[in-house]
């Protein structure tokens, strides 16, 4: 009877202690990769980590480092960036995101494009953000077609491209009615480096280039 008296408390301090366990730490559970989808295009995921008071770094960076997996390593690249929970290393940290892109990541093609257009950590090279942006479009991202005809009409790149980028974003579907204007803005600036002719073909449902 002793015994089994015991072993019900003993039962129930363990289911106790559970539950002040996920109490304390059921705030920071490891974001799925939709969850953190969605912070980096609202580009709120370093926000995100700090309101978790940096409790999941070490999940983060196990995720980045030891499993590779493409999103972790956007955010693991971008926390060593900007020495966000952790000492800023941006060496380190590009590389990472270098290696995200290698991987496909178009959030990672997109964000390198980024600090090359801007000079941020890296020498201003609006020629190198053309080609990270490039394969994130050809792969139907958005933002990336977006970013690319910018820089088409800024007069990046290779002009024979022009007609596929503006066909990439003539052709997207957009999230809202804020992107579907800004996306028709930039294409009527890169419309004007392009003959008629060639606009005219670009907007077309299948792009048949000669």
């Amino acid at each position: 009877m002793l015994r089994l008296s015991l072993l019900l408390i003993f039962t129930l301090l363990f289911s106790y202690s559970i539950q002040i366990a996920k109490a304390v730490s059921g705030a920071y559970d490891i974001y799925s990769d939709e969850q953190l989808i969605n912070l980096i295009r609202s580009n709120q995921y370093l926000q995100r980590v700090k309101l978790d008071e940096c409790q999941l770094v070490q999940d983060i960076e196990a995720r980045a480092e030891v499993l590779q997996q493409p999103l972790y390593q956007f955010l693991w690249g971008e926390m060593l960036n900007h020495g966000v929970c952790v000492k800023a290393h941006p060496a380190r940290g590009i590389a990472i995101l270098q290696t995200a892109a290698e991987q496909g990541s178009a959030e990672a093609m997109l964000k390198l494009a980024d600090y090359y257009y801007r000079g941020q950590l890296v020498v201003k090279d609006r020629h190198r953000s053309v080609q990270y942006t490039l394969p994130a479009a050809a792969n139907g991202d958005v933002n990336a077609r977006m970013m690319l005809v910018k820089l088409f009409a800024e007069g990046y790149g290779s002009p024979k491209d022009y007609e596929m980028g503006y066909h990439w974003l003539y052709n997207s579907i957009f999230d809202d009615e804020s992107q579907q204007k800004k996306a028709t803005s930039l294409l009527q600036q890169l419309a004007v480096k392009m003959p008629t002719s060639i606009v005219e073909r670009a907007q077309q449902q299948q792009l048949y280039m000669q």
